[in-house]
């Protein structure tokens, strides 16, 4: 069993920063990739970064240029999200997989204030 612990969410005016950071822990042998989606209200749930084994990196059009994802470890996935807009405000959820089994964090809510 995989445990994911997302942290790192808040309440922010826009421009500001936040940094997410989501930590994997339990039985694995390889995790590949690491993820941040996020969903807002009345919206369907949508990729905004990936990171996959070599520092292969994917971005939503929409935080390209704002938004960093990196694996500093292993197990732990981050995301800095700078020069935040409204727009962004949405529960983001971590999205790994282990050892070819898809898991999810908890949500961590991020709120944009104008």
């Amino acid at each position: 069993q995989v445990q994911l612990v997302e942290s790192g969410g808040g309440l922010v005016q826009a421009g500001g920063s936040l940094r997410l950071s989501c930590a994997a822990s339990g039985s694995i042998l390889e995790i590949n990739p690491m993820a941040w989606y996020r969903q807002a209200p009345g919206k369907e749930r949508e990729l905004v970064a990936e990171i996959r084994r070599g520092g292969i990196t994917k971005y939503a059009n929409s935080v390209k240029g704002r938004f960093a994802i990196s694996r500093e470890t292993l197990n732990t996935v981050y995301l800095q999200m700078n020069s935040l807009k409204p727009e962004d405000t949405a529960v983001y959820y971590c999205n790994v997989v282990v050892d070819w089994q898809t898991y999810w964090g908890q949500g961590t809510q991020v709120t944009v204030s104008s």
